[in-house]
């Protein structure tokens, strides 16, 4: 310490100097010091340097005087409580002063201070007791209207801490408003505008009086009027509050639109301007509140978009009469309406503004889709003509804005019915394209690049939703496109844009329509190849692949004569290719550019071909390149021109073998695909040596560790079965076991279990090394039946009798012979008793699998050896049981269904167990087979596990019927009271509730609709019910919890609306205590409910500006504070990998 004290005195003595240097290094020596974490002042030392810093705030010095307000911001975590008074004492007397200089740096000294403070949540009492003192001398300081750059000063310093620490300063809200309220009518501007910014902050954390206050005093304000400046100000006030707590003011839009209406009728273009922003904000914050009132706010922006009355557009409209202008139209360049300007003219704001909000409208509101179509898209076209450039932007931004709103709702455009195709937004917007095409393509030639940059984004936009679309209209474009490629004046990112139009375009419009227009694009984009930026030549690369694909399809019939191009393409992309100086994406691109070439016109390049292929050896060998290159080599492999690798094969596929080693999984993955593509289309010219390189690589890739790389390793090992048979006898038996290890893994399903039955298929078709339908199957089932007779199998779980049931059909399906014969063993593994449960549940299983694709019906005794098994001891063979019955009912629904659904009706204790195989039916049978079933459906629970099926596996034959469903549904998940009864178990009474699994069934459909239907949901509505469920039984609330979470990340906004009434029930949940003496079951529930509950809150907390809300700033409080909840919550940060850092709660 004292070494610390003696070297802190020689600091301070040397900031006495008269040397200004002296001063300033001392100074600078003492922020080194007070950075460091160890240091540690005694109090004559602390007293010191306080005093010193404060003197020096005052030097005369400039830069001695910054240093000292730098080192104010360290020095506050290192002094006690009673010097930071003193500093901040100081600094706001100091911000009265006379001294200008004095004034701006005790300003800033001010702000380091506060944004040093140690947050509330530390538990510091220091920081409320320093911003109480603050605020109290700033609001007097904001009262005097003496001097306007303290006013404007304080206020700033306001604002800082009531957006970092508003919630430390309650007791001054009150002062806070009061202080504030009259600057809003303050005669400077600047005053009014940072008054409007505190209040923002304020509303934030201030509580329902004061904000109600705040409210009714700007709502009275309004309504007297009583000049248009302070109008204008209240307007912005109004825009700022709901833009900072959106979800407060949504109970005060009745009242507040009406008047705002009201202003946009005022002449007062700056007003009108400020009314637009408020409506904006709005649509944004308060989108349910707003809702009744769109069609007015949408009618004003409507009529406001088009406000201009200092231009006359006539002129341009007889224009737009000509013909649109082709290559062969006129080049002469087009006057530029910017020439036109007027200083005075703001109407353009007026314009911008109404815009922003269509933007706002549009982007918020999926639902009314089909209006806007209807609506906005022709105002909005009839608007791409705007002479102001800002404006013009956001007229853009507004329509791209649609464009993307329209994207979601292209994946149901298959699964809706021919009759309503006519009425969805994409034939809407099909039938606009040629106005859009008239007022844009006109636009691609100005000089303006900022306008041409727009036109591009959009029709980007518009290609892709739409894909085709533009195929007619391709003459139009296409000397817009040139024009900006070759223009001296466009910018790099005017090329990249045009480009990466260029590109989306080839992309998704039939090849033919490109051919007239192949002369004028290919001379600017091969231009652009070699071009010095390598963004530009990236972007042309990837051009001139799709334009590759263009001139010379290969899977369409075609007349276009390509060969004149090929010269220039070849020559520019070898040129990149053989570059070894140039940028990484140029490399890959350029790799996969001629990769296309070759595969699509390798028969035009004659000579040039070997040494370019010997170029792709030379990349096969670089680290950084390889991988590019073996995607390139498969595209030149699957030509269908059959382009002559043997040059290459001998010493590549010894490197190939070898990628199958590195750690490096995307090159294992492309090194098996383009191995098994050379394997199918050049066997003729493979020698055993180069198979049996690859051979050796391959057991080690067949593992759990990855299911994908062993899914795609045994998709190459089938290729090699069919192709070369004989290979495989050298690695059989590794491979074999291998395979069998993978088959009863517990992760073993979907492709990669797909693509083991399809090689024991071909091992057992092409009878390669000698295995038989009967060694394979021994092989596979070994394991089961060598089992111990009392139990289950020990070594296996539950999913690997799943995966040998299929690979049992499987080999039936190709040895029909053989099928009947193990059917029957199935069934007499069943019948016989001694058969362990294991050997059940595997011949239910398979009996499911073979009877899916089958019919079964000659087995008589079917039917009733599976009713005998659901009466088995073991869970598993029932639920085996189960599942066959369903699956053998889909081979054979005329015999089978009927027959189950007269036993859901007659056999009450099977009733769980048949439903499994009802759903088992429904998941896996085509919807029309089941239609005459329907009217026989009648039960509650069985109708919500068909509708949740539906909605999770075929959703579009449900979305038009949900508006007459959902009543039904939300109806299903309310707490029936005559279904709840009490039953007498001895000497206790346990209450029942019949109606649970049926309100459960209904929570689980609201849980599928959110993924498959969500844009067809009222989620307000939605909300409600969860918010019950939130209350209700263990299992309920556990479903609700989930959903909740999933909510967070689909509709923030609504959460955040509802926020309030949903932190009540995850309270009650956290803190409800178990009764002493209950038993171990019950403390598990509640630790797993209060586990769930929190994990909810780790979502709510991913929301943008949930830190806002104060009813979820006081519950983190609370979780901080309960040692119990605090630690619960860690954990379950600590599981959760979606988030990031920086949006868990801040538990220091």
């Amino acid at each position: 310490m004292t070494n610390i004290s003696y070297h802190i005195s020689n600091l301070l003595e040397k900031m006495t100097s008269t040397d200004k240097d002296f001063r300033f290094m001392a100074t600078n020596d003492l922020m080194m010091e007070l950075q460091k974490d160890s240091i540690k002042l005694d109090e004559d030392s602390e007293k010191k340097v306080v005093k010193m810093l404060l003197k020096l705030l005052e030097d005369k010095n400039g830069e001695v005087q910054n240093l000292a307000v730098k080192c104010l911001g360290p020095l506050v975590s290192k002094v006690k409580e009673y010097q930071v008074e003193t500093i901040v004492d100081t600094l706001c007397t100091n911000m009265l002063s006379d001294k200008e200089q004095l004034r701006d740096i005790s300003s800033i000294g001010l702000k380091t201070v506060i944004s040093e403070l140690p947050p509330p949540s530390t538990g510091s009492t220091m920081t409320a007791n320093v911003c109480k003192k603050i605020t109290a001398q700033l609001t007097g300081a904001v009262g005097k209207q003496e001097d306007v750059s303290v006013q404007l000063e304080a206020l700033d310093i306001l604002s800082d801490i009531l957006s970092r620490l508003g919630g430390t300063l309650y007791s001054f809200h009150s002062s806070i408003l009061n202080c504030l309220l009259p600057q809003l009518t303050s005669p400077r501007l600047a005053v009014r505008k940072r008054a409007i910014i505190a209040l923002g902050h304020l509303v934030l954390t201030c509580n329902g009086n004061i904000f109600a206050e705040l409210m009714e005093h700007l709502l009275a304000e309004l309504k007297r009027n009583s000049s248009t400046s302070t109008t204008r100000t209240y307007i912005q006030c109004v825009a700022g509050i709901s833009r900072q707590a959106g979800h407060r003011i949504g109970d005060y839009l009745e009242k507040l639109i009406p008047l705002i209406v009201q202003y946009c009728n005022v002449e007062d273009d700056e007003l009108r301007e400020y009314c637009f922003q408020a409506f904006e904000s709005f649509v944004r914050r308060c989108p349910k509140e707003i809702g009744p009132h769109l069609p007015s706010v949408t009618g004003l922006c409507l009529k406001y978009i088009t406000y201009d009355p200092n231009y006359n557009y006539d002129n341009e409209e007889d224009e737009d009469e000509e013909m649109m202008e082709t290559e062969n139209g006129e080049d002469e360049e087009q006057e530029s309406d910017d020439e036109y300007s007027d200083d005075d003219d703001i109407s353009w704001k007026v314009r911008r503004s109404a815009a922003k909000c269509l933007e706002a409208i549009v982007s918020t509101r999926h639902d009314l889709l089909q209006d806007f179509y209807r609506t906005l898209s022709p105002a909005l076209i009839s608007r791409f003509k705007e002479r102001e450039e800002n404006v013009k932007a956001d007229i853009f931004c507004a329509y791209i804005s649609l464009l993307k709103q329209t994207l979601p709702t292209q994946s149901w455009l298959h699964a809706s019915d021919e009759e309503s195709k006519q009425d969805i937004p994409l034939t809407m917007l099909q039938n606009q394209v040629p106005n859009i095409i008239k007022a844009l393509h006109k636009q691609l030639k100005e000089k303006s690049v900022k306008s041409r940059q727009g036109c591009f984004t959009l029709l980007t936009e518009l290609a892709n939703v739409l894909p085709g679309c533009l195929a007619d209209h391709i003459p139009a474009l296409v000397p817009g496109i040139v024009f900006s490629l070759t223009d001296k004046s466009s910018s790099s990112n005017m090329k990249i844009d045009t480009l990466s139009f260029l590109h989306v375009v080839l992309c998704n419009h039939p090849q033919e329509v490109f051919h007239p227009h192949v002369k004028a694009l290919l001379p600017p984009v091969v231009i652009c190849i070699g071009d010095p930026f390598y963004k530009i030549t990236s972007e042309a690369l990837l051009v001139t692949q799709q334009l590759v694909k263009v001139i010379r399809p290969l899977d369409v019939p075609y007349t276009f004569d390509a060969k004149p191009y090929v010269r220039d393409l070849f020559s520019a992309t070898l040129k990149r290719l053989k570059a070894a100086d140039i940028d990484q994406e140029v490399k890959e691109r350029a790799i996969s550019c001629m990769g296309q070439i070759i595969c699509n016109l390798g028969d035009y390049l004659s000579s040039d071909l070997q040494p370019t292929l010997k170029i792709f050896l030379e990349r096969l060998k670089n680290e950084i390149t390889r991988l590019t290159t073996v995607k390139a080599l498969t595209l030149i492999a699957n030509s269908p021109l059959k382009i002559d690798l043997r040059p290459i094969l001998a010493e590549g596929f010894p490197i190939l073998a070898s990628f199958l080693r590195k750690n490096q999984r995307a090159l294992k993955l492309s090194t098996l695909t383009a191995l098994d593509i050379l394997i199918k289309n050049y066997s003729d010219s493979l020698k055993p040596a180069m198979i049996e390189c690859v051979l050796m690589e391959l057991p080690d890739l067949i593992s759990e560790n990855d299911m994908h790389v062993s899914q795609v390793a045994i998709t190459f090992l089938t290729t090699l079965a069919k192709v070369y048979p004989s290979s495989l006898s050298k690695i059989s038996s590794t491979v074999l076991s291998e395979l069998f290890q993978l088959v009863y893994s517990p992760l073993m399903q979907g492709g990669a279990l797909n693509a083991i039955v399809d090689f024991f298929q071909a091992l057992v078709v092409t009878k390669t090394v000698n295995m038989s339908y009967t060694e394979l199957m021994k092989q596979l089932t070994s394991p089961i039946y060598s089992s111990s007779p009392g139990g289950a199998s020990v070594s296996l779980h539950k999913q690997a009798y799943h995966s040998v049931a299929k690979c049992v059909a499987a080999l039936s399906s190709v040895c029909p012979k053989e099928a009947p014969g193990v059917v029957n063993q199935f069934i007499q593994d069943v019948k016989n008793p001694k058969s362990s449960a294991a050997v059940k549940m595997l011949a239910f299983l398979s009996l499911a699998e073979i009877g899916r694709t089958m019919n079964l019906s000659a087995q008589k005794e079917l039917k009733a050896v599976i009713l005998d098994a659901f009466a088995s001891p073991s869970e598993e063979v029932k639920s085996a049981a189960s599942c066959a019955l369903g699956n053998i009912s889909v081979g054979n629904l005329k015999e089978y269904l009927p027959f189950m659904l007269k036993e859901i009706g007659g056999q009450p204790k099977r009733q769980y167990l048949l439903l499994h195989s009802l759903k088992e039916v429904i998941s896996s049978s085509p919807a029309e087979s089941l239609k005459p079933y329907d009217s026989d459906l009648n039960v509650r629970r069985v109708a919500l596990a068909m509708f949740n099926s539906a909605a999770h596996n075929k959703p579009s034959l449900i979305r038009d019927q949900l508006s007459t469903v959902l009543p039904h549904l939300y109806n299903e998940t309310k707490i029936r009271r005559e279904l709840i009864r009490e039953v007498e178990m001895g000497p206790f009474k346990h209450t029942v509730d019949d109606g649970l699994d049926v309100r459960k069934a209904a929570f689980e459909c609201m849980y599928t609709l959110l993924e498959s239907c969500l844009d067809r949901l009222d989620i307000y509505e939605y909300l409600n019910h969860v918010e019950d469920g939130l209350k209700d039984h263990y299992d309920i609330r556990m479903l609700t919890f989930i959903m909740l979470a999933r909510l967070s990340t689909l509709c923030p906004n609504a959460v955040l609306q509802r926020l309030e009434r949903l932190i009540e029930p995850l309270r009650a949940t956290c803190s409800t205590k178990v009764k002493a003496g209950s038993v171990k079951q019950e403390f598990e529930k509640q630790d797993e409910l209060k586990r769930s509950a929190m994990r909810v809150v780790a979502a709510l907390l991913t929301i943008p500006d949930v830190d806002k809300s104060p009813a979820m700033s006081e519950f983190s409080s609370q979780i901080r504070a309960n040692p119990e909840m605090s630690s619960l919550f860690e954990s379950i940060q600590k599981d959760s990998t979606s988030l990031s850092t920086t949006e868990l709660m801040d538990m220091s």
